[in-house]
């Protein structure tokens, strides 16, 4: 606990460093560790001006008194947003109009928390792969084990955060895109319920609802904190989930130690599920056994569905702004192909399949209150696993379906989720499971999250830039 953002906002608040200096430590970090690729912009001036304005608040400005991460350096990702001076490119070569704009609601609400933003992570072309790895630029790595991916599409931010970089950063996720890369680096990732965080004003770009913005974060508090300061009054095109203050004991907790013979989940991360319910069901919570093939109808139509989701958002995307998709890698050029070819229709079954996915997943929780399971079904992947030079669309998504066969469908229902880990395996990687809640859950997963986190069964192997040890 004592290396994260809200240390680093109490060691600022407190005086015993500005916002100014602490920047510059993190701005230090980013050219040490330009190895791993994590950032891929950076704008110092910016940087300092935003840590300059917090300092010369006075103690006593609400403004800085609202600020829950006040001083915090932070970064952007490189698709979302968007974030004033930081115009994204989405990690893709394509000749997009980054001119400048003003910053979404999201972004106005981190800033009022007291981040302080410098740069864009890494990810991939249009966030189309479980790596970061964009075409031009070199790959982002694990700072944990530098010849493996930290995950996508949030990777760029997960191994900032992992490596200390920075304390807090911004992340999306449409199919996984928080929850793996925070479960690969060995972070807290939350994926907010559909309708919690505002997504304005560009709501096009939120894939029909199944994508949500939040950040990955080093600690459970973290990610409340954050929850709490950017969330509610979204004014967006989906209703918002009142979050329920719920009394958090005597929960009927479901666990799913099996993903199946199609893909399957290894020994040691299921025994991570295992361990966890252990812990849950000693803090007073009982446990039911969930079985895989009450699970997989929905979980493998989520995959699927977010397939089709992100292929048609993706067609309509680059005709909007008439975009050269030839400028594109060989798998965005594909994925765009296949967007254009599918049918209204198509497109509409689209719609009520996702409904029915929805139906089905609220149905899991008839007889439980939460859901635990697998967040990855391997260990981290090698630098290359994602490949993105080819044009097999099918192949590269059931990779993905692979390597975190529950991701998606917390995007497909909506319902939120969320990842930490539980422990090592013998590479000392970590071993991260997954909670997931019906709407308006995000309290309850964060609570049981923090009785997970106490028997500090992981620990940060990398110091935050300016927060000694």
């Amino acid at each position: 606990m004592s290396f994260d953002a809200t240390a680093l906002a109490e060691a600022i608040g407190e005086g015993r460093f500005s916002a100014t200096e602490a920047m510059k430590a993190s701005l230090a970090a980013s050219r040490d560790r330009a190895d791993l690729g994590a950032v891929c912009e950076t704008d110092p001036q910016k940087g300092l001006a935003a840590a300059g304005f917090f300092d010369a608040l006075d103690r006593n400005d609400p403004r800085r008194i609202a600020a829950v991460f006040g001083g915090v350096p932070s970064l952007a990702k490189d698709l979302g947003g968007p974030f004033r001076g930081f115009p994204p490119r989405s990690g893709s070569n394509v000749a997009i109009n980054r001119n400048e704009a003003a910053d979404s609601d999201l972004a106005m609400r981190f800033r009022a928390a007291g981040l302080c933003f410098f740069g864009l992570t890494t990810s991939p072309e249009f966030g189309l792969s479980l790596a970061a790895e964009p075409a031009g630029q070199p790959p982002c790595r694990n700072p944990l084990d530098p010849t493996l991916s930290p995950g996508g599409s949030s990777g760029g931010a997960a191994a900032a955060v992992a490596a200390g970089i920075v304390a807090i950063a911004h992340a999306t996720d449409a199919g996984g895109s928080i929850r793996v890369p925070a479960a690969a680096c060995g972070l807290v990732g939350l994926k907010p319920g559909r309708g919690t965080m505002p997504a304005g004003p560009g709501y096009g770009n939120y894939l029909g609802g199944i994508a949500s913005e939040l950040a990955v974060t080093r600690s459970v508090r973290d990610a409340s904190r954050l929850l709490d300061a950017a969330s509610g009054q979204t004014k967006g095109p989906f209703p918002p989930s009142a979050m329920r203050g719920k009394p958090v004991h005597h929960l009927r907790l479901g666990v799913l130690t099996d993903t199946g013979t199609r893909y399957p989940t290894d020994p040691e991360r299921i025994a991570a599920v295992e361990n966890a319910a252990r812990v849950l069901n000693r803090a007073g919570h009982s446990v039911v056994q969930v079985d895989w093939r009450d699970m997989e109808a929905p979980a493998l139509s989520s995959a699927k569905a977010f397939a089709a989701i992100a292929a048609v958002n993706l067609a309509t995307f680059f005709d909007e702004f008439g975009l050269d998709a030839s400028q594109a890698e060989p798998m965005t050029q594909a994925v765009i192909e296949r967007g254009k070819t599918m049918s209204g229709t198509a497109a509409w079954q689209l719609v009520n399949a996702s409904a029915y996915i929805a139906r089905d997943t609220w149905a899991l929780f008839d007889d439980i209150d939460c859901l635990l399971t697998p967040m990855l079904a391997t260990a981290p992947k090698p630098i290359g696993s994602f490949p993105t030079d080819h044009r097999d669309v099918d192949a590269h998504f059931d990779r993905m379906t692979a390597f975190a066969p529950l991701a998606p469908l917390a995007n497909i229902s909506g319902f939120p989720a969320l990842t930490l880990p539980f422990g090592s395996d013998a590479s000392g990687l970590p071993l991260p499971v997954q909670l997931m809640a019906p709407m308006g859950g995000e309290p309850l997963l964060l609570a049981l999250a923090e009785t997970l986190e106490k028997e500090d069964r992981w620990q940060h192997r990398f110091p935050i830039a300016g927060l000694e040890a």
